[in-house]
């Protein structure tokens, strides 16, 4: 499919650019998506919870009661998980959540999340991104003649820009990545994708179109 070509003003610069069927026109997989959003969340939890068991909690481990005689079921110590103050059955104990997902499905759950924003016209393309010095109001200009101001937007670059970065910092609706650290969570989260002409050469060469 070929999508418009704009400044940084946001102005049609009246050139077109082509953007790869087997990147951004295949049919999308839910499945794959969904596995791969799960392990990136996954990958994000810290998995430090804990509680203490009946061997872990403070308390004295003599018998409270005698054995036979008592009128009910034999007594533990104070620490049993069935008594007030005492350890928690099955608690959560430390663990790391992570998992593995192979290659080609990364790609193909990547490779459908941005198809699902092609689909849908959620595809700006600039033809270059880079300002002299960072400036917020600068990236707030080029939002609003984008018509991105009011939607949650995912800048791509080729390649790392300090400038470009520091000035969409402060932004909440705005996200600046490079296109090796594109992962599909973040092209689901946003509402609208801006590349650079050398951002979109650089996608489709990490997946050797």
């Amino acid at each position: 499919m070929e999508v418009s070509v704009y400044n940084i003003k946001g102005e049609d610069t009246g050139k077109k650019i082509a953007l790869s069927d087997s990147v951004f026109g295949i049919e999308p997989n839910d499945h794959a998506i969904y596995l791969d959003v799960k392990q990136y969340l996954a990958n994000q939890r810290q998995g430090t919870h804990k509680t203490k068991g009946r061997s872990e909690v403070a308390g004295s481990t003599r018998k409270l009661g005698r054995q036979k005689g008592g009128g009910g079921a034999r007594p533990g110590d104070i620490k049993s998980p069935v008594r007030v103050g005492g350890g928690r059955i099955f608690g959560p104990t430390p663990r790391d959540y992570s998992f593995k997902l192979n290659k080609k499905l990364k790609q193909l759950a990547r490779k459908s999340a941005l198809s699902y924003k092609a689909k849908n016209n959620l595809i700006t393309v600039v033809d270059q991104l880079d300002f002299a010095a960072p400036k917020t109001k600068e990236m707030i200009a080029l939002t609003q003649s984008l018509k991105l101001d009011d939607k949650k937007s995912l800048f791509i670059l080729a390649n790392g820009n300090k400038n470009v970065y520091l000035s969409a910092r402060n932004l909440p609706k705005v996200q600046v990545v490079t296109a090796s650290e594109l992962n599909t969570y973040i092209v689901l989260n946003s509402n609208a994708l801006v590349l650079t002409e050398e951002s979109v050469a650089a996608i489709e060469q990490i997946f050797k179109v």
